[in-house]
């Protein structure tokens, strides 16, 4: 069984559901991060396999899960998510600096915070699961060469896009039609189906907004955000919706820096969570041991 939920506020006053494996362990804090359209269940399977390892902490995103759901769009972005994160720390391991595992749209924030200066200190070392840092993409997009991969990434983002329109995805979601789609890329490259239950239509709807107010704003106008802490970035071979290029071309960010490119499809937390917990022992074994 899952822990429980534990209510914590952030800066602004948003609720944050935190959900701590091993509470009052000396286990090494890991915190996890899930991406979009999920919620902290993600990684119940991981939390698992890791129980020896770690105190695993994980919490619903705001927009997902049990958190609170914020309307305004202004308060999706990664500044707001940093502050949630912060909160986060000081509940779990005010004291010490904790390890950070992300996917997704976990590690498009987390790239955030393993740049940010007001963390410094906080974060001994990042798993980063298919995502990329949104101003390490613009820099990408801009600059990369051969212009190929950048015009393959484009193919590959196309829902980005999409997730911009007004009105129709959450139309979509709201119907049902935009599920099955999405079911289908899901399954892809041995992929499975998230559970039914695991997901509700307000972690689908509220998370657009973590699109909408920061992928075009950061990606037009990119900052040059470097990190010092060592990362393992995993790329899965059959990932349709990230290319390894724009994961890995990122020595110049994060000069401590290992790339593993993996078999599998973008959802590994779930498909794969064996695996997952193999990359975050060798990862961090220099540093817990």
């Amino acid at each position: 069984m899952p822990p429980s939920a534990q209510p914590i506020t952030s800066h602004d006053g948003t609720r944050i559901a935190l959900y701590d494996y091993a509470e009052g362990s000396d286990l090494p804090v890991l915190v996890a991060v899930h991406g979009y359209p999920d919620n902290a269940r993600l990684w119940e399977p991981v939390a698992r396999e890791l129980s020896n390892d770690f105190r695993v902490v994980t919490y619903d995103v705001r927009g997902a899960g049990e958190s609170d759901q914020p309307r305004e769009r202004t308060a999706y972005r990664l500044e707001r998510l940093e502050d949630d994160f912060l909160a986060v720390l000081d509940a779990v391991s005010p004291d010490r600096p904790v390890h950070l595992l992300a996917h997704d749209w976990g590690s498009i924030q987390s790239w955030h915070f393993v740049t940010s200066e007001r963390l410094r200190g906080r974060i001994s070392s990042y798993v980063s699961i298919s995502g990329p840092s949104l101003d390490h993409a613009g820099f990408f997009i801009r600059n990369h060469r051969p212009v190929g991969q950048v015009i393959r990434q484009l193919a590959h983002s196309w829902y980005v896009y999409y997730f911009h329109l007004p009105w129709l995805p959450e139309h979509g979601w709201r119907r049902g039609w935009a599920h099955k789609v999405f079911g289908r890329l899901e399954q892809s490259a041995d992929g499975l189906p998230s559970e039914t239950g695991e997901r509700s239509l307000g972690d689908y709807v509220n998370g657009l907004n973590l699109y909408r107010a920061n992928v075009f704003q950061r990606m037009l106008k990119p900052a040059e955000r470097h990190t010092d802490v060592p990362v393992l970035a995993v790329s899965p071979d059959g990932d349709a919706f990230v290319t390894t290029p724009l994961q890995t071309d990122i020595a110049r960010w994060a000069p401590n820096l290992t790339v593993r490119v993996v078999r599998g499809g973008h959802w590994m937390p779930r498909n794969d969570p064996g695996l997952v917990a193999q990359l975050v022992r060798e990862h961090t074994h220099q540093l817990t041991s």
